[in-house]
């Protein structure tokens, strides 16, 4: 009786963090690096947009206002995107957790929210950020923030 004889088992490419294989190329990670802020401004910007005018309307002004808070979005993530990983684990977290929960605090006051109650839930938001990035920074980077290997 004859056998298939087993295929030799093949080998990804061992270049991505934490020994998993690469899927995409270094050009597509570039190209992800470049389109990634731009979708997540545009999508913010129309997001602050739309809770500003209470699903009225479209007008210019709207428009101005959701382009505005694109752009300032797209910078500050881009910034702390840049800043983030050279900072130790705590520090990292913190930066995170600052930015989304402030991004989080703007959207909701533009729903004509109170300035307490938009700052309370940007606040809770922040922590809860903060909470869930330091323990997974903490279980994967040693404490100088160099990722483990």
């Amino acid at each position: 009786m004859a056998h298939a004889a087993p295929a030799p088992a093949r080998r990804a490419s061992v270049t991505g963090p934490g020994g998993l294989p690469d899927v995409f190329s270094a050009r597509t990670h570039r190209i992800a690096g470049v389109v990634a802020p731009i979708v997540l401004g545009l999508v913010y910007g129309y997001w602050a947009a739309a809770n500003r005018r209470s699903g009225g309307e479209i007008t210019g002004w709207n428009l101005l206002f959701g382009f505005v808070t694109a752009i300032a979005f797209m910078i500050l993530y881009v910034g702390v995107r840049a800043l983030a990983p050279h900072m130790r684990r705590e520090q990292h977290a913190i930066v995170w957790g600052v930015f989304g929960g402030g991004s989080f605090g703007f959207l909701y006051s533009q729903t004509d929210a109170s300035v307490l109650r938009s700052s309370i839930m940007g606040l809770v938001i922040g922590a809860v950020f903060f909470v869930v990035l330091f323990y997974r920074y903490y279980t994967h980077e040693d404490a100088q923030g160099h990722r483990y290997r």
